[in-house]
């Protein structure tokens, strides 16, 4: 059996891997969805200096992969962001409006998260998202990013791009599969598919 950790992107928590991780236990899986600082259940951590980031999870997986690489035998990026050495977020991503922003975090209104960031979920599961949902470390999103050697690294991996979401575009996750030689999987749903479609995003992390 294997040891997962699933990381949550930006507006979430590990709250957003329940589905997944439920599945993954039951077959037999040790799983960690730890939520960041700032974030979910955590949202009263924010602070200054929170300039790591599915989604932008993605970001959070390069750096710790980075620091901890005898512990990890495989990376999947879920529709996730991998960004170089220097890169923001804001030039890959194109952030839509009405935006709510404070001095430390920032994300779309609920309104907009309601009717776009989840708008390909069921009822009920929007709701039960959207209860959850806050704003992220604006730093995180803001600051360009801190790797040291990732990218000169040669890593097990995995790429899955979700065909209905916009962000991060298909263009960008193909860069990360190009230079990490990872395996490539395409899942027919948005940019959730750990709440949208479970079922097929388990298999692909247990293939």
């Amino acid at each position: 059996m294997a040891t997962y950790v699933l990381l949550h992107g930006a507006y979430q928590g590990g709250w957003i891997w329940q589905p997944v991780a439920t599945r993954l236990r039951a077959a037999g899986h040790t799983v960690y969805a730890p939520t960041l600082d700032g974030c979910g259940e955590r949202a009263h951590l924010l602070r200054p200096g929170i300039t790591v980031g599915t989604s932008a999870g993605g970001m959070v997986l390069c750096k710790a992969a980075e620091l901890a690489r005898e512990r990890l035998a495989r990376l999947v990026f879920v529709d996730a962001l991998a960004l170089l050495p220097g890169e923001q977020v804001g030039s890959i991503v194109q952030r839509a409006a009405p935006r709510e922003t404070t001095a430390l975090a920032t994300g779309p209104t609920k309104a907009d998260a309601e009717q776009r960031l989840f708008a390909d979920l069921p009822p009920a599961l929007r709701t039960w998202a959207l209860a959850r949902y806050t704003l992220h470390p604006r730093a995180a999103l803001e600051a360009p990013m801190e790797l040291d050697t990732f990218w000169e690294q040669s890593w097990p991996a995995t790429v899955i791009c979700c065909t209905r979401s916009v962000n991060p575009p298909e263009a960008h996750q193909r860069r990360t599969a190009e230079r990490l030689h990872a395996a490539w999987h395409a899942l027919e749903t948005g940019h959730y598919p750990m709440l949208s479609a479970p079922e097929a995003l388990t298999g692909l992390l247990v293939a």
